[in-house]
């Protein structure tokens, strides 16, 4: 591996989601001179999703790769940098912090992590086909779409219990598909599940297929029970999966602070234990994962970066 590194940038961020991307805004504005490392997923999970109601500004919704492209083109008109490619290797050890994308290798006074996190999911093989049409992994997103229909909820955690309530306020009927005879989640959100008339439960249960097509959505799910192999075909609307999320964090394992479930611990907003490295978004939030809650955290995180520049050139 080469070891020779660009001249140190001012503002490196990792990631293009609404976090990235609205730190790229700020801290472009600011004249930090950002450069943005597209990853995996240029745009984030927004660009997997069809319509977004629940984004301020946009009366009618937007679609999410427009929204992450008008967010791209709004940072690029700063003077934003984009550079597509893949994190291979950090060391943030000492400063300036570099950063690989195989053998190529860049230097930055601050760092700016939005690596986001990604849903984990059932398996299938048409699930992120029908990603968007009836299979989501977020009620607070999509819940609006499914008013007087029936819904299956997979899971048995707190995520799960919250979605389930969640979507009975607008679906008709909500199922919880679970794979054991009990749930995990806490006692008030287990309570709060049961005591909804609108909420029923199949215990010791699996879904080992979707049936539907981009162009209909999801028509219904094939479900196995655990105990007796018995399997059956269930009619539904939509299927959300809540078995979790898992942050992408790998890369900074050992040098950042985490928690047990590796999402980046944040202090002050989005500082973490390294002085100059910003985390925000989803990578740092185990809880809301929304667009608009990763966007705020973006701007936090570019104003800090700001701050600390200014302090490092004042020394």
């Amino acid at each position: 591996m080469s070891t020779a590194c660009q001249t140190p940038l001012e503002t490196l961020i990792l990631g293009s989601g609404p976090a990235g991307l609205t730190a790229a805004i700020y801290t472009a504005r600011a004249r930090c001179c950002p450069v943005v490392i597209h990853g995996l997923q240029p745009g984030g999970q927004l660009t997997t999703t069809t319509i977004i109601e629940n984004y301020p500004g946009f009366v009618e919704g937007i679609d999410g790769n427009e929204l992450m492209q008008r967010m791209q083109q709004q940072a690029e008109r700063f003077g934003t940098l984009m550079v597509e490619g893949e994190v291979t290797r950090v060391e943030l050890t000492k400063t300036p912090f570099r950063i690989w994308l195989g053998e190529e290798c860049y230097q930055s006074r601050t760092l700016i992590i939005a690596t986001g996190a990604s849903p984990k999911m059932l398996g299938l093989s048409n699930e992120w086909e029908l990603y968007g049409r009836g299979v989501s992994v977020c009620a607070t997103c999509d819940g609006f779409f499914y008013k007087d229909k029936e819904v299956v909820v997979v899971g048995g955690g707190d995520t799960a219990m919250e979605e389930a309530a969640f979507l009975a306020r607008f679906a008709r009927q909500v199922t919880v598909v679970h794979r054991r005879d009990e749930l995990r989640a806490s006692p008030p959100l287990q309570k709060r599940a049961m005591d909804n008339k609108k909420i029923d439960f199949r215990w010791n249960t699996e879904v080992i297929g979707i049936h539907g097509d981009k162009q209909q959505g999801v028509r219904g799910l094939r479900l196995k029970n655990v105990q007796s192999g018995a399997e059956e075909d269930f009619a539904c609307d939509g299927v959300f999966i809540a078995i979790g999320h898992t942050p992408n964090t790998d890369l900074f394992k050992g040098q950042l602070h985490m928690d047990q479930d590796g999402y980046i611990l944040t202090k002050n907003g989005c500082e973490t234990n390294i002085p100059g490295v910003f985390a925000a978004g989803d990578v740092q939030d185990p809880n809301f994962r929304q667009a608009i809650t990763a966007a705020g955290s973006g701007c936090m995180a570019a104003m800090l970066a700001e701050r600390y520049l200014d302090n490092l050139g004042d020394e």
